[in-house]
């Protein structure tokens, strides 16, 4: 089931075309890596797709329903979920309060006056931490954590509004290289057991090509290449654009 459909999107910026008509889709329970060379409109794309720029022309859809001009809190709400290359948190909050607080917002209960906010959607804030491996740190504050640990109650958070869909920026930013890898299998694991369509931009190459379904490239805002990550591998444009002094893939970012 296609849960997010992306169609002739395009932007510019004075006479800089950041992307240019970029079309692409994500299914549910599906991983799909967007990367390419720094200016190629990756963040750009990923900033149109949740409300925080309108595109000049083209159409943004999950499921069926279209997001144009709607504010990132609102498509937030109809269940798509975000991460970002540099992890927030609240560093004197326990890891549990984070959850919660995602959760009472989700729910519309962070004016409640009828019970103390730490005793709300406690059970439902523990479970989260339970599947991202983080229910022994519950009560520990966010401040003093690892920075691993820190990306694990990050998306803890982001599948606090049930999403359907899940944007991920650079999520292994700033991670050793085994962390890496672990938290993008455990974000495969949960994508794919509840059916969480996700769209992930990343600068390391082992992780893109060991975990996506599917990648798509952008290069100076256009879509050169789309495929399974043997089929993108395989692609001159792509080994052109990424491969020509015979080194490795070029930070997407």
């Amino acid at each position: 089931m296609t849960v997010l459909t992306v169609l002739g999107l395009h932007k510019s910026f004075g006479g800089v075309q950041a992307v240019q008509n970029v079309r692409f889709d994500v299914a549910a329970g599906e991983l799909l890596a967007l990367i390419g060379p720094n200016g190629a409109g990756k963040s750009t794309c990923f900033n149109m797709l949740n409300g925080q720029l309108k595109p000049d022309s083209g159409e943004v859809m999950l499921h069926g329903r279209s997001l144009i001009g709607m504010a990132p809190r609102d498509i937030w709400r109809l269940g798509v979920g975000r991460t970002f290359q540099i992890t927030a948190t609240f560093n004197s909050m326990t890891v549990r309060e984070n959850v919660q607080m995602a959760l009472l917002s989700f729910n519309r209960q962070l004016m409640s006056l009828w019970r103390p906010a730490n005793a709300l959607f406690r059970d439902e804030a523990m479970a989260l931490l339970e599947r991202v491996g983080m229910v022994d740190q519950a009560e520990r504050p966010c401040g003093i954590l690892a920075y691993g640990d820190l990306k694990r109650v990050e998306l803890a958070v982001a599948l606090a509004n049930q999403p359907t869909l899940l944007l991920m920026d650079e999520p292994t930013a700033g991670m050793a290289p085994n962390e890496r890898l672990a938290l993008m299998d455990l974000t495969a694991r949960v994508a794919r057991k509840d059916g969480i369509a996700v769209l992930f931009t990343e600068h390391d190459m082992d992780v893109v090509f060991a975990q996506a379904d599917r990648i798509i490239v952008l290069n100076r805002g256009k879509l050169i290449a789309e495929g399974s990550p043997a089929d993108v591998r395989a692609n001159a444009e792509v080994q052109a654009v990424y491969l020509g002094s015979g080194a490795t893939f070029a930070e997407a970012h």
